[in-house]
């Protein structure tokens, strides 16, 4: 059984593995390629990128159940707790954040697609990162397209 079913896996024999392995190698840059043998049991060869966001995507589900069992306060406010970096959000962002989190997750689950869930986490943290910094959304000054600048 597998847990995350990933659409876009295809098989190989070993035979293919040993004969061509340069095309199976590129293929598995792609996406995970099984390897079927004769003698033993089929073996997934992947690129280390797909295998840590995998794992990513288990701890963040692990974190996601940790966090649904609780019954004390919102949803935002226990995740808050448990992703300290949300802090760092304003109340608003940190109930946005929530959700996006739990729909990118259900995503990721249903479609097998890690990438959906990671690239969520990943751009909500850095967000709450840079507002820790300092970095606020202040107002950019645009120049004016028509007006024509001197060359220096």
């Amino acid at each position: 059984m597998t847990l995350l079913k990933d659409v876009r896996t295809t098989t190989r024999r070993s035979s293919d593995l040993s004969k061509h392995s340069a095309a199976v190698f590129a293929e598995a840059e792609k996406h995970p390629v099984q390897v079927t043998r004769r003698d033993g049991e089929t073996l997934v060869l992947m690129s280390q990128r797909e295998a840590d966001a995998r794992a990513l995507l288990l701890q963040f589900a692990a974190d996601l159940i940790t966090v649904t069992l609780d019954d004390e306060g919102t949803l935002a406010s226990r995740m808050s707790q448990k992703f300290g970096w949300m802090l760092a959000l304003s109340g608003t962002d940190q109930a946005n954040c929530a959700q996006d989190l739990v729909n990118a997750a259900r995503a990721s689950f249903s479609t097998g697609q890690a990438h959906l869930a990671v690239a969520e986490l990943t751009s909500w943290r850095e967000t709450a990162t840079a507002i820790a910094a300092g970095l606020t959304a202040t107002p950019v000054e645009w120049l004016d397209p028509q007006t024509p600048v001197e060359r220096p």
